[in-house]
């Protein structure tokens, strides 16, 4: 038999199911707020950033620039151009033969100082020498033809014109004679100015032509020296000129002075080819070593001057910022003379300006400077 709920249980659960409702309902409009307020604090917070950012930025934007400057001077300055240049011999000069032949006598001391006049090579010439005989007696015979023509001439035994032919036959073995001596000539080769020998390239017995190269003989008691520098400075380039130059593997500063320089500038390198002659001898001074040539090209004792990092070249001139009264103020200069520092400058800055050195690419017109160290 199917028992009844009572009444009041059925109540009872009926008053639970709505309470449990009732919560839940009360717990979701609770999150709901919750996510409410979370989300308008966030944007609290940005519009409170955005306020923020501006004001907090604005003294940053405004803070002086701080920069490094100079103060324009006079000074002692010299322009210093430092180029580079080789060793050469004063003179120097290939061993060759005029004419062909067999070597019989070799003297070349390789390495050697040999005085002017030496004798370095002998050819064969026996066949020279006996044709050079042959015409002398020739000559002695003719020579006395002509002198019994003279007399006969005198008393009318023979005419004018015979003895003329006697006396061109003379003239002509005479000539015949001087040409031998001087192809016998040729066949000694001497030492053209004192100086040291190279190596030798051929050997005793020998047979040689013009074209053979038999040593090489160069003067290094005194050396010349080479080197090129711009075309700007072609006309400071005198003869006398006084020059200074190093050398690897030496400590000490040696000295020269123009000699001549080219008649044309490189167009290539738009240079000028320099030649001086060095001063005195050194042991370290070889020909063909590398020299580091050092020209002071102007010099002025009272040059008003400002740091090379101070000019900014422009399109069509170059400008300074100076520092006036906290701000900055753009002008145009001419620059002179300069070394490694300082360069001068000839017109727009007077003596006394504040130059600004530093941070160049950050300052703009009327910016507000701050100087943290002056020069």
């Amino acid at each position: 038999m199917r028992r009844s709920m009572p009444t009041f249980s059925r109540t009872r659960m009926r008053d639970n199911t709505w309470s449990l409702k009732a919560k839940q309902t009360h717990m979701k409009g609770r999150s709901r707020l919750a996510v409410l307020l979370l989300f308008a604090f966030a944007l609290a917070c940005k519009e409170e950033k955005k306020e923020n950012g501006p004001a907090a930025a604005g003294p940053r934007n405004n803070a002086p620039l701080q920069v490094e400057a100079f103060i324009v001077k006079t000074q002692a300055l010299s322009e210093n151009l430092e180029v580079p240049g080789t060793l050469m011999p004063f003179e120097q000069t290939e061993i060759r033969p005029e004419i062909s032949g067999r070597i019989v006598r070799l003297n070349i001391p390789e390495g050697s100082f040999v005085k002017k006049g030496t004798l370095l090579v002998k050819l064969f010439d026996e066949d020279l020498q006996a044709q050079l005989k042959k015409l002398q007696v020739q000559l002695q015979i003719n020579a006395k033809t002509a002198e019994r023509q003279k007399e006969l001439l005198t008393i009318g035994g023979i005419s004018q014109q015979e003895y003329d032919l006697s006396e061109l036959a003379v003239n002509n073995l005479k000539a015949d004679i001087d040409l031998v001596r001087v192809s016998i000539s040729k066949t000694e080769i001497y030492a053209p100015f004192d100086g040291r020998i190279g190596l030798k390239a051929i050997s005793d017995g020998a047979y040689i032509s013009p074209t053979t190269l038999i040593t090489t003989i160069s003067q290094v008691g005194q050396l010349k020296m080479e080197f090129s520098v711009p075309e700007k400075y072609s006309d400071l380039m005198r003869k006398g000129r006084p020059v200074t130059f190093t050398i690897a593997g030496a400590t000490k500063t040696f000295n020269a002075a123009v000699l001549a320089t080219e008649s044309v500038i490189e167009a290539n390198t738009r240079t000028l080819r320099v030649r001086t002659v060095v001063k005195g001898s050194d042991p370290a001074l070889v020909p063909g070593a590398f020299a580091k040539v050092g020209l002071k090209l102007d010099e002025n004792d009272k040059a008003l001057i400002i740091p090379t990092q101070a000019v900014m070249p422009q399109a069509r001139n170059k400008r300074v910022a100076v520092y006036s009264n906290g701000k900055v103020e753009y002008k145009v200069v001419v620059t002179g003379i300069r070394d490694s520092s300082y360069v001068q400058v000839t017109d727009g800055l007077k003596l006394g300006d504040t130059v600004i050195t530093t941070g160049l690419l950050s300052i703009r017109p009327e910016s507000k400077i701050k100087l943290s160290k002056v020069q």
